[in-house]
């Protein structure tokens, strides 16, 4: 027969987790082990965090106009920070907004205009489709005469598809080519992989901060981003509301058949 104390007590434990006398007598002698860090404070401390952060940049991608509208809500020494910020980075907007239209080229020119431009920035080409049919290149036509009216110091060029490259397959387009120190860093075959013939300009900022034609933190990018938020919020809330007025509405149908 083994000694006491060598034989295996089986210790009743119930949650090894709750915080009970009997755990921590078993957690002091090493028979379970320490209760695990709860993680709720972290969780409590990354919550605040984001809401710190949330509330400084409360202001980001609003336009002086925006900002005029908030004199009554806001500390009028921070609104006037931002304003200073907006009005710096207008400044350097402007200073750097030397195109603003989209460039139609030919291909004799395509070296000077796209190639050797690039070493100066990037610069985006569309190759357009040679048949009006198309209807994604027609969405991008219109995104790139809209992008190059917003995005000045962005060199935007449109040529067909086939005068650029000889037999370029009319199925292709429209291909975006983007050029930077006289290399293709990018190029995209149709719309299918931004949101085909729903493509946006939001997919062309997408477009323009993940080749490093913008930083993620340009102003005409933020606001838009914002703007689409609350427009897909206040959508949620109108469609709440619709559901809510179709269910009151079929209660009252329900009770007239009573």
């Amino acid at each position: 027969m083994a000694a006491p104390a060598d034989q295996r007590i089986a210790v009743p434990i119930d949650d090894p987790n709750a915080d009970t006398e009997w755990n921590e007598i078993l957690r002091k002698h090493g028979i379970i082990p320490e209760k695990p860090p709860s993680p709720t404070p972290m969780i409590e401390e990354a919550i605040s965090e984001a809401r710190r952060l949330a509330h400084e940049n409360r202001l980001e991608g609003k336009d002086l106009d925006e900002l005029d509208e908030l004199e009554d809500e806001e500390d009028e020494a921070f609104l006037e920070q931002y304003r200073q910020r907006r009005l710096k980075e207008l400044s350097s907007l402007q200073k750097r907004s030397i195109h603003g239209s989209v460039y139609p080229i030919s291909k004799p020119e395509y070296s000077r205009e796209v190639t050797e431009a690039s070493q100066a920035g990037p610069v985006f080409v569309h190759l357009a489709a040679s048949l009006g049919t198309n209807v994604e290149s027609r969405v991008l036509s219109q995104l790139w005469r809209q992008a190059a009216q917003e995005y000045g110091d962005i060199k935007f060029c449109e040529i067909r598809g086939s005068q650029a490259i000889e037999n370029y397959p009319e199925r292709n387009c429209p291909t975006i080519l983007v050029y930077n120190k006289g290399d293709i860093v990018k190029q995209i075959v149709t719309l299918m992989t931004l949101s085909g013939p729903k493509t946006n300009m939001l997919d062309i900022d997408n477009l323009l901060v993940e080749v490093g034609a913008v930083p993620d933190s340009d102003m005409r990018v933020v606001k838009r981003r914002r703007e689409a938020e609350d427009a897909e919020e206040e959508r949620h809330m109108s469609k709440g509301i619709k559901s809510s007025s179709d269910r009151a509405k079929k209660d009252e149908d329900d009770d007239d058949w009573d």
